[in-house]
């Protein structure tokens, strides 16, 4: 009995669990041996079935469908619905080869692969064991062989080279018969072009695919490689030269590069081509020429591009002086730029003009004969004692009344207009001598070019005839006037020469710690009421505040306001000075409502005004909230035994801020005890003898006291000794 009679005989068609692991054939291995008669044609298609990591793997035959819902993992320990099982596996044995092949395969190949149905086919294109691989690049070599030379579309998708993996994420397969096996991205119309390596740019962009892409352009070395019977459904394979798709109108006698002379727009549009890299390079009146009149019909009456005579004049123009000039050419008088313009070499070679009475010097030795002797007319004299007769004037009148006219050579000379000869010397000799940094301005720096209306007559006067005002108007009005010599000279612009005297008169006279400030610390770059930046020199509130923030924050505002003798507000100099900040000597606590008397004279700041939060800097204190009373600050040495109801010891009862020994304590009026007699030179200490620790420390009490004589007089007694 086979393994598969065992099955069928062993359960029916209810569903049950299989024994235990152990006593479960195994399948696999059975199956896997190949030799077993009922799987010599499918076998091996039904192992990969069960191998496979799919949770659901849809199996057909010629009759229906069955629905296989477990993988080959579930199948060899959980066979609870081994009925339909055991029904398909006896079908499966029934049917014929064709069947079979149908029952392994994830759906029928497309058209172009159906010679490989059949589950004896699937090595074809996958790799036997485990996941299926592709073998794609076994079949199409012609791809293969692109990728691994990294050239053409499909080196450009990152392909692994003599790998198939990559391929299906474009040529899907088993989708059916007519599925088509491109996928197009978005469109076959919409496939860029330039990927490929030869981009469709001009009228290429309109080109149907197949007008390039067929069998008659396919290279001929090619042919035998491409693994595609119709070579019109091929796109390999086509070279990129023009003559691929177009006739040669030249037949090869100018090479293949078509498009050294030709574009993608336009067949006749010749633009491109450039006759300064032939023989003949084009010069003069012959870059006018259109093509045609050099290049005239051949026998075949086409253009002739090539084989023409140029070596000669003759060769192209008939002689209008018929042979009378036949031993010299005709560039000896002539040359392209026109034929009525002698040559200037012919001119020096047959014409010595240093013998006139106007030699030719400089620059005149390349002027045209045609530019002094209009219409070739020599006979006719001409004037030339000045620059004028020949040259307008280009300064428009400017230097006619100059020293000796109008004369050029006092700027310019023979060998060119430009550079003038008028430098710094010359223009000391003007109304305005260069001196200082203006020496160094090129002269178009005051003289803006405008051509002919360049002016050279500028106006100079003042400063501001040339330079922006920088200040925006703050110096305009008096004393200054926009006079920028009170505070700048030629020597440049920084640093400038407004000193320290010259502060002084100014509404803020610069003394103290502001002596040896920068001037950028005071002025600073800001808008102006002109809605320009400039930096500000000119203030309208010259109080400390306009530079310094206020770092008692408002604390002493009303002092501040407070008028001084010259009736402007004190400020923060009623309590400073600009020798120093922590100069407070202006500052009078008389005038506080706790004016400083006795020791508090010689206190530091800091022991009644204190920074909030353990601060170590007096600039933080707040110091109105300063204590106005003695137990504010001071600590109650005799232990609260003299404090009021509300806890509080009134100090000045018994003290006074001028020292607090001796005590002002008036024992004949506050107590029922005189001290009259020898009482009143003892020592408090001497009868308040008590003392108590109060917080850690030794408080002397006062009270409670004996007023009995015996209490401190008598035998043994230290105060009867007295």
């Amino acid at each position: 009995m086979n393994w598969l009679q065992l099955l069928v005989s062993s359960y029916d068609r209810r569903p049950r669990q299989l024994p235990a692991k152990r006593n479960v054939l195994d399948c696999q291995l059975y199956c896997s041996t190949w030799q077993h008669k009922y799987f010599s044609t499918f076998g091996k298609g039904l192992a990969l079935l069960h191998r496979s990591k799919v949770s659901r793997s849809r199996v057909r035959d010629s009759q229906g469908a069955f629905l296989l819902k477990a993988s080959w993992g579930q199948l060899a320990s959980d066979h609870s619905a081994t009925a339909w099982l055991v029904a398909f596996l006896a079908i499966i044995l029934g049917c014929s080869a064709g069947s079979a092949r149908a029952q392994i395969s994830p759906g029928p190949l497309a058209r172009a692969h159906r010679t490989l149905e059949g589950a004896s086919h699937c090595v074809s294109c996958h790799q036997f064991g485990g996941q299926a691989a592709l073998k794609c690049v076994e079949c199409h070599t012609e791809i293969g062989a692109r990728v691994n030379a990294h050239r053409g579309l499909h080196a450009t998708y990152g392909l692994q080279p003599g790998s198939s993996q990559g391929c299906a994420k474009c040529h899907s397969d088993h989708n059916g018969v007519d599925f088509p096996l491109v996928k197009w991205t978005p469109t076959p119309a919409g496939f860029d072009h330039s990927k490929t390596g030869y981009n469709l740019v001009g009228k290429h962009a309109g080109v149907a695919c197949n007008k390039c892409h067929n069998a008659e352009h396919v290279a001929p070395s090619e042919k035998l490689n491409i693994q595609v019977r119709d070579l019109n459904k091929t796109f390999l394979a086509v070279p990129q030269a023009c003559i691929t798709c177009h006739q040669d109108a030249h037949n090869g006698r100018l090479g293949q590069k078509c498009e050294r002379c030709h574009n993608f727009e336009d067949w006749k549009n010749l633009t491109q081509f450039d006759h300064s890299k032939t023989k003949y390079p084009l010069t003069g009146l012959h870059a006018q020429v259109t093509c045609q009149k050099c290049h005239t019909p051949g026998a075949d009456n086409k253009p002739r591009w090539t084989g023409l005579a140029f070596g000669k004049c003759d060769d192209c123009h008939a002689d209008p002086h018929k042979g009378s000039f036949k031993q010299q050419a005709c560039q000896a008088c002539h040359n392209t730029s026109g034929w009525k313009r002698s040559s200037l070499q012919t001119v020096n070679e047959k014409f010595d003009h240093s013998k006139t009475k106007y030699p030719l010097l400089g620059k005149h030795q390349t002027v045209e004969c045609s530019q002094c002797h209009l219409k070739a007319d020599f006979k006719k004299p001409l004037a030339f004692q000045k620059c004028i007769d020949c040259h307008k004037d280009v300064h428009n009148g400017q230097f006619v009344k100059r020293a000796g006219g109008i004369e050029c050579a006092g700027c310019h000379t023979l060998d060119g207009f430009k550079p003038s000869t008028y430098g710094v010397k010359e223009h000391a000799k003007s109304a305005y001598p260069l001196e200082g940094k203006h020496a160094q301005v090129k002269c178009e720096g005051c003289h803006i070019p405008k051509g002919k209306d360049t002016l050279f007559k500028v106006k100079f006067g003042k400063c501001m005839d040339c330079h922006k005002d920088e200040h925006q108007r703050q110096f305009a009005g008096t004393p200054y006037l926009n006079r920028c010599e009170q505070c700048h000279d030629l020597k440049g612009y920084h640093p400038s020469t407004f000193t320290l005297a010259k502060h002084k008169q100014t509404r803020f006279p610069l003394t103290g710690g502001h002596i040896a400030t920068p001037c950028g610390d005071c002025h600073k770059q800001r808008s102006t009421p002109e809605a320009k930046y400039a930096v500000i020199y000119r203030f309208d509130d010259s109080s400390c505040t306009v530079c310094h923030k206020d770092p008692h924050k408002g604390q002493f505002d009303e002092t501040m306001k407070q008028v001084r003798m010259d009736r402007k507000p004190a400020g923060c100099q009623a309590c400073h000075s600009t020798d120093s900040w922590k100069d407070l000597q202006r500052f009078d606590h008389a005038k506080t409502s706790f004016p400083l008397l006795g020791a508090h004279r010689a206190t530091a700041c800091m022991d009644c005004h204190k920074p909030p939060n353990m601060g170590t800097k007096l600039i933080d204190a707040d110091f109105k909230a300063a204590p106005s009373k003695c137990e504010d600050c001071h600590e109650d040495v005799h232990g609260a035994q003299f404090a009021k109801a509300n806890r509080i010891t009134p100090c000045a009862d018994c003290h006074n801020a001028t020292r607090w020994k001796p005590s002002l304590f008036d024992h004949e009026r506050r107590t029922s005890f005189s001290l009259k007699g020898a009482h009143e030179r003892v020592r408090c200490e001497a009868c308040h003898k008590e003392l108590r620790m109060v917080m850690d420390k030794s408080v002397l009490f006062y009270k409670p006291c004996p007023k009995e004589c015996s209490a401190c007089h008598g035998p043994g007694k230290a105060a009867g000794k007295s």
